[in-house]
């Protein structure tokens, strides 16, 4: 492991004019999977359980940051950007989370991991979700943060009362071709601002600097059509998902964690149909972005699962 704040293998990185966030104890890793460069932030224990962590929409891997350093005393802590999100690449084809768990899975494998627990928000969990569903053999366990998973926590309809519509109506305009690029190119800033302001529940949970930090992401090397397109795909991601279904339910015990003001009153609950072995928690006093919010809280509910299921 290179030195903390250093830049592991940077030629590859596939998004040079993004600038690098660096944090304390871990380093920047850029690996081959299965044809696509995804890029990883590895630190903490290298001889202790791994733990994979993916992040949402419009965010990238930073929004663990706050959660890694509690992490990493025990655990070995990878983070890492989805295709098209941060400093991974920006693949053509499907970006259905079937075939994106794919592509997480071999960064894992390429990074030496054989087996590990998979925590993830938001779109993160629509990919973690599938994963599980392929790759289960190589997991110990799933935490799943506020999602709503296509075809599995998410409603077959978008709520036409305002005061529930604000929470999903993205969800319908991403679906939209062409539009939203040609509204959102060159005003990614306050796109993303809005999103952070108004489904963090405490005002000022982000900064200029961090909504900069996210904004510059979605803007970067094609970064808006490509998260978008986990948008475009979420039907086939959710056909997908009940194909196997069909087979077999989920048998790696799984943590739903909600939040009192997010968008899935009790991931838990909505899990509970596809699984056979689920807890759940509730995050007080917070809205969508739970590791954002509550670090703390959300450190402590995942050091509660994986020291039980390990």
């Amino acid at each position: 492991m290179t030195e903390p704040g250093t830049t592991a293998h940077a030629s590859d990185n596939p998004v040079r004019d993004l600038p690098l966030h660096d944090l304390a104890g871990f380093t920047h890793r850029w690996v081959d999977a299965d044809g696509v460069r995804l890029h990883a932030v590895e630190g903490g224990r290298p001889d202790g359980p791994a733990v994979v962590l993916l992040a949402g929409f419009p965010q990238t891997w930073w929004a663990w940051r706050k959660v890694m350093p509690g992490l990493a005393d025990r655990f070995h802590v990878v983070a890492i950007d989805l295709p098209g999100q941060g400093h991974s690449e920006r693949p053509d084809g499907s970006y259905d989370t079937h075939t994106v768990a794919t592509y997480v899975h071999a960064a894992v494998r390429a990074l030496g991991v054989p087996t590990y627990w998979l925590v993830a928000h938001d779109i993160g969990a629509w990919v973690a979700f599938s994963l599980a569903l392929k790759y289960e053999s190589r997991l110990h366990g799933l935490a799943l943060l506020d999602a709503g998973i296509p075809g599995i926590t998410l409603p077959d309809a978008v709520p036409t009362d305002p005061q529930a519509a604000w929470k999903t109506w993205h969800f319908v305009f991403h679906l939209v071709p062409d539009l939203p690029e040609t509204l959102l190119t060159g005003r990614e800033r306050e796109y993303v601002g809005w999103f952070l302001g108004a489904k963090a529940l405490a005002p000022g949970t982000f900064d200029d600097a961090e909504t900069g930090h996210y904004a510059a992401a979605l803007a970067a090397d094609g970064g808006l059509p490509a998260c978008l397109a986990y948008y475009r795909h979420a039907a086939a991601s959710a056909r997908k998902n009940h194909e196997a279904l069909e087979q077999r339910h989920l048998t790696v015990p799984v943590l739903g964690i909600s939040s009192s003001h997010g968008s899935i009153p009790d991931m838990a609950a909505s899990l509970s149909p596809w699984a056979d072995n689920v807890t759940g928690t509730v995050v007080p006093d917070a809205g969508h972005f739970i590791p954002d919010e509550h670090p703390d809280a959300v450190t402590a509910a995942l050091s509660n699962f994986l020291n039980g299921s390990d």
